[in-house]
């Protein structure tokens, strides 16, 4: 999710117009105006990840990228904070709830698979401007305070390594899945990082809490976290929705269910998500009904259709095409129906060879389609998902 970044050009730290001893009480500033404006946290830290990096280095010889090339290009910057913005020296990270009230239940539409299941974060607008105007403004606020400062805004906008940051920075720890998870609020939030020149005292990083548990691993459709704290991206369904432009490899189609657009599967079984809120941002509550939306209402959108309906939304970068590629890996998953074969049908001559190779799979899967029932990997119902009584328990401390 690449978009632009706000700048301001560093100037020299001499000129800077506090004295040092005060840097303590405008970091306590900082975070107040950053919960003032909607920020659920805000954390400070220095610039160093060199754990990371080797990590990121492996992970890229590897290959585990998949066709993100750009995970790559940038070679030191996205590890090395100063590199990427010359004169960084703190970085403030600060994170959003964005789980959307009033939503229908996650695994009740994924365990309908004539449903097209959206992650969570997509429901409702899209996340990079409403942040980056926060941040913006948390920067107005500080350079109100000791007057002009260097700085540079980031939400998704760069290679940076968000997570990694917001450990260091106290807001939580990278979880087995590799997500972000915050002790006392779980998992769903969006991150951003305001980089800076100013010499703030930093925070401590958080302490990982997974312990034994291992429900990311087990639960993930694809099998893509290979180990713990180990992704697979190219078997990853996020990856092969959102980012992958191509085919999606014929083994792992089955294993996407009603999947269309992200996977959430290994948050929604996590048990700190116990703890999660729901988010009070207006802009993030679900639009045009896709918590619930038909696979076939969907797909017959038109690519005017899909681009009014969404305008302003996270969904719009994958394209009509790729939009259309994933229901038709989703119908073609479904219970057999005539309606879902008249529906794939209507694009068996679309004029996208990506859409036609997709929608040619899924009519072949119902010609057959006692056999999908045997291969097609369905979710259990939340009430099987024993979660812990309280955080002291045996799979995570």
């Amino acid at each position: 999710m690449q978009a632009g970044g706000l700048r301001v050009h560093f100037r020299p730290m001499s000129d800077t117009p506090i004295a040092r001893a005060d840097y303590a009480q405008l970091a306590a500033r900082v975070r107040l105006w950053g919960r003032e404006l909607g920020f659920q946290q805000i954390g400070i830290s220095a610039t160093s990840l060199d754990t990371d990096e080797a990590h990121l280095s492996r992970w890229l010889a590897e290959n585990r990228h998949g066709e993100m090339d750009y995970m790559q290009r940038h070679g030191t910057k996205r590890t090395r904070p100063s590199e990427l913005h010359a004169g960084t020296l703190r970085v403030i990270s600060v994170r959003m709830d964005y789980d959307p009230p009033q939503t229908r239940n996650a695994w009740e539409v994924l365990g309908d698979p004539t449903l097209a299941y959206v992650s969570r974060y997509a429901l409702g607008r899209d996340y990079h401007k409403l942040m980056r105007s926060r941040l913006q403004k948390l920067a107005d606020r500080i350079a109100a305070e000791i007057g002009p400062f260097g700085y540079r805004a980031f939400v998704d906008s760069a290679p940076v390594m968000e997570k990694a940051l917001a450990r260091n920075a106290g807001l939580g720890w990278i979880g087995k899945h590799t997500n972000l998870i915050n002790k006392g609020s779980g998992s769903w939030f969006f991150l951003g990082e305001l980089f800076t020149d100013l010499p703030l005292p930093v925070d401590a990083p958080a302490d990982e809490h997974c312990g034994t548990c291992t429900r990311c691993i087990d639960v993930c459709p694809t099998q893509a976290i290979v180990a713990p704290n180990q992704l697979d991206a190219r078997r990853c369904i996020s990856y092969l929705t959102i980012e992958l432009r191509s085919s999606i490899p014929l083994e792992l189609r089955p294993l996407l269910g009603n999947r269309i657009y992200g996977c959430d599967d290994c948050q929604l079984v996590c048990p700190w998500n116990k703890f999660a809120r729901k988010s009070v941002e207006p802009d993030f509550a679900t639009r045009h009904g896709l918590d619930e939306a038909s696979l076939i209402e969907l797909f017959a959108w038109s690519e005017d259709e899909f681009f009014k309906r969404t305008e302003g939304s996270a969904i719009r970068r994958i394209g009509y095409e790729c939009w259309l590629r994933n229901i038709a890996v989703a119908l073609g998953n479904a219970p057999h129906s005539a309606a879902i074969v008249a529906a794939l049908s209507t694009r068996s001559e679309h004029a996208s060879e990506l859409v036609r190779e997709h929608v040619q799979w899924a009519l072949a899967r119902h010609a057959t389609h006692p056999a999908i029932a045997r291969d097609q990997k369905m979710q259990p119902p939340v009430g099987n998902i024993r979660l812990p009584a309280s955080e002291s328990n045996s799979s995570c401390d």
